[in-house]
């Protein structure tokens, strides 16, 4: 997930960035994506440039947040292989957005991940990773332990409001679960989610009726359900408030294997919404299968996150993208969140989900 640049003038910010954003708004969504993404784009150069020993003139990486006005604060290695997995940068120019509180409050800092990189010393680890996302076991890894330390960190030095996560495939797995975890702490992170990983099998790339993948969809729900009245002693938990208060930001390829189920998690929970089931979806929507046939006697709470998917979401701004593929424009590279043509952007469908009711739908989801 998240393979790099496969080729190097995409590494180049003149040749393959977004430089024609020359004056940022943040009010402006597009402005706060290509931002956010160009950042998560300096992550992935950072460890192609510690690869390939790039350093000075030769080191590609810095124009990806100089551009914007960023400085690079820091640097995460993993403490496995060493590699370069995420940054932390800091906005230059916030303090002048301290006077105009009518304005969107820009970000002061900006922690992010990058996704997998098939190369000879990292593939070991990311790889591995990626495993620990589909197995729904990703917080048991050093890298996230980490993250979440220097995330923690930051936090406790700076108001949760000045922060923001981004994170691209295997990163956006990671910022998504750092995000849920901070919230259960009580500190909401504002997040961008490029192409994140989702443990569901990607029905809508595999079968073209609508009515199937429906009933599919209801019977894995009704399936879950029933095993986990069967197999946990525990009352019903109610959805976590907290999570159901936190939005983030997810970004979806329509044909992106790895991240397109999302479209059809947050359609299932309409459709069992609908027909007054939704009790059911939110009880089996928890676990996964493995989870609680290989969990059976083990006890957990609302906030175990060792049972819960982590696709597992009860508010979203999701943003799919519709176009289809070309050489350039791969379902998966994270270069498509930058696209500059205002013709291939109106494809791009905006989704408002929120925690809706029976008796109330709070969400617009074609």
């Amino acid at each position: 997930m998240g393979l790099g640049a496969r080729n190097p003038d995409r590494e180049i910010f003149s040749n393959f960035g977004p430089s024609h954003l020359t004056s940022i708004d943040w009010t402006n969504s597009y402005h706060r994506t290509s931002v956010a993404s160009s950042l998560v784009k300096g992550v992935y150069t950072m460890e192609t440039d510690r690869k390939k020993k790039r350093v000075g003139r030769e080191a590609r990486a810095k124009p990806w947040w100089d551009f914007f006005h960023f400085t690079l604060l820091e640097e995460l290695f993993d403490p496995n292989d060493k590699s370069i997995y995420g940054a932390v940068y800091e906005y230059e120019l916030y303090n002048l957005y301290q006077n105009t509180p009518h304005l969107r409050v820009a970000p002061r800092y900006v922690i992010a991940f990058r996704g997998t990189s098939l190369r000879l010393k990292t593939i070991y680890c990311d790889v591995k990773l990626d495993l620990r996302c589909f197995f729904n076991c990703l917080h048991r890894g050093a890298r996230f332990v980490h993250a979440i330390e220097a995330i923690t960190n930051m936090v406790g030095k700076h108001q949760e409001s000045a922060i923001w996560l981004a994170g691209h495939s295997l990163g956006a797995g990671l910022a998504l679960l750092a995000g849920k975890t901070m919230i259960k702490s009580g500190y909401f992170l504002e997040s961008y989610i490029f192409n994140p990983p989702i443990s569901s099998i990607p029905l809508d790339q595999l079968l073209q009726s609508q009515r199937l993948k429906s009933v599919l969809r209801i019977a894995e729900s009704v399936l879950k359900s029933t095993l986990t009245l069967l197999l946990k002693d525990l009352q019903l938990e109610e959805d976590d408030p907290r999570l159901a208060s936190w939005t983030p930001y997810l970004y979806v390829n329509s044909q992106d294997i790895i991240c397109s189920e999302y479209i059809g998690y947050f359609k299932h929970k309409t459709i069992m919404s609908k027909i007054g089931v939704s009790k059911i979806e939110s009880r089996g929507a928890r676990s996964s299968i493995r989870s609680l046939l290989v969990q059976r006697r083990r006890t957990s709470s609302p906030s175990d996150l060792s049972t819960e998917p982590l696709h597992l979401l009860l508010s979203a701004d999701m943003t799919i993208n519709r176009n289809n593929p070309s050489e350039s424009k791969t379902v998966h590279g994270l270069h498509q969140w930058w696209e500059q043509d205002p013709a291939l952007r109106a494809n791009w469908e905006s989704c408002c989900i929120r925690p809706c009711t029976e008796s109330k739908m709070v969400k617009l989801l074609n």
